[in-house]
This record gives C-alpha cells, structure tokens and sequence, in this order.
C-alpha cells in the first residue's frame, strides 16, 4: 500500500527524494471531505498503483501546491484527476507559467475546503543555489484530527533518516526537533513576519504535525513548534488557544 492511514479521513504517502545531495524524502497529505472529495496537499509522482488506492477513497477534487518549490507533480496529478482543481501559491504562476494552476491560495475566513484551515506562513524563506529565495508557503490545519500539516516550515528527522542526512540536521538542525534548518537560518531575515505568522499557528488546537520532510510528530506537535521556532527566532511566541 501506498497510502498509509493517520487518521480518520487522513493519510500520508511517501517517496525518496533527494535535495543538496541529501536524502531527505517527501510526503504528501491526503484529507477527504463531506462526500468523498479528496484533498491532495503536495502531490508525490502519480501512480496507477496510487491513483487506484486513491480512487477505493473517494475522487480527488483539489490538488494543492503548497509553495515555491512544491510543484514537481502537479502536472501528472492533474493529467490523472483532469476534473481537479489545482491551487496553488500565487507567486507560482510566476515562477512556473507553463503549470496549469486554477486557483491561486487566498486568505479570508471562508476556505474553499470544509474542515480545513490554512495560514499564509509569511516572511519565510530558504536558501537555495541561486541565494535567498522566498518560498510563500501556505499552511493547513485539519481540526477534525488536530493535525498541522506543513511542508517546508519545519522538519524533523531521525534515526530513520539516512546516516548523511542525520549528520548534517544535528549541525543544522531539524534534527529530532520540529524546526527549520540551517538554510532557513540563512535565509531569513524578516523575523517579525515569521513571528507573527508561527503565533498565528499557534492559536490552532493541534496535536499531531504532518511534514513533507522527516518524520510525522504524534504527540505534543504544538509544543515543538513552539519550541522549534523560539530558537529559530531567537525570542519567545505568544501560544493560544483561540482558533483562527
């Protein structure tokens, strides 16, 4: 099986990938809605074996390309759900114009996605071989299983990750701690943006935190962002209980 079950109406798929020739995996977030439609929140490369599991769920009805750099499979994923929207963050259309996007990802109240809230993550950015690089990343928040699902916001890597990767996160960090590593450090200079978008965060009730990169934090997720992004920031974060 392709498809692993976190939840009820949540579940994650995974494949390798590599980045500045680490090994670092991706995951993607599927969440399904009042009937059967399903979220794809960064699509891995589409499969007859994946669309087969996904098709015993319900129908994938939005594909979401959560930031920047999150796009590679897109184009495949609609190619399989042609009736999907794709959303996607709006500086892609950009970056990208050969990539079909229908939506750009707005703000407001209202989501288009029942049960699924989502936060611009604003100020954040990695650094990437061409320099410091924005990577408007949008978050989400599936209150029906308290889970935070972010994609390059945060890692957390471990004794599962390849021996390289483990290393280089215990110097950088994102090493068995919920938090951004060291090219994120680099990067980011607008720090009251990041703090005001990580306290943002904070007033969703969360448990569970979902990332593309590490592994899936179970227990006490609010509380390792928490203290994640303090010592990124370098300054403590207001944490509430009151939902966005």
């Amino acid at each position: 099986m392709m498809l692993r079950a976190i939840d009820r109406d949540l579940w994650v798929a995974e494949q390798p990938l590599r980045y500045f020739g680490l090994g670092i995996g991706t995951r993607m977030t599927v969440i399904r809605l009042v009937g059967n439609q399903l979220v794809v929140v960064s699509p891995i490369q589409v499969s007859e074996e994946l669309v087969d599991e996904l098709n015993k769920l319900g129908t994938v009805t939005h594909i979401i390309a959560p930031n920047l750099y999150h796009y590679q499979f897109v184009t495949g994923f609609k190619a399989a759900y042609p009736a999907a929207t794709v959303w996607a963050t709006a500086g892609l259309s950009a970056k990208k114009p050969e990539l079909t996007i229908d939506q750009a990802i707005s703000g407001g109240s209202n989501s288009p996605w029942e049960g699924i809230e989502r936060l611009f993550f604003d100020g954040f950015k990695t650094l990437s071989p061409s320099g410091p690089d924005p990577l408007e990343e949008w978050v989400f928040f599936h209150a029906a299983s308290r889970t935070l699902i972010l994609t390059d916001t945060a890692f957390c890597f471990d004794e599962s990750s390849p021996w390289l990767t483990q290393l280089v996160t215990k110097l950088g960090g994102g090493y068995k701690s919920l938090s951004p590593s060291l090219l994120e450090r680099v990067a980011t200079r607008d720090k009251e943006k990041v703090k005001a978008s990580a306290e943002q965060v904070l007033r969703w009730d969360f448990e569970r935190v979902i990332v593309a990169h590490g592994s899936i934090v179970e227990q006490g997720g609010k509380q390792q962002f928490q203290r994640g992004y303090e010592q990124f920031l370098g300054c403590s974060l207001q944490d509430s209980s009151t939902t966005v």
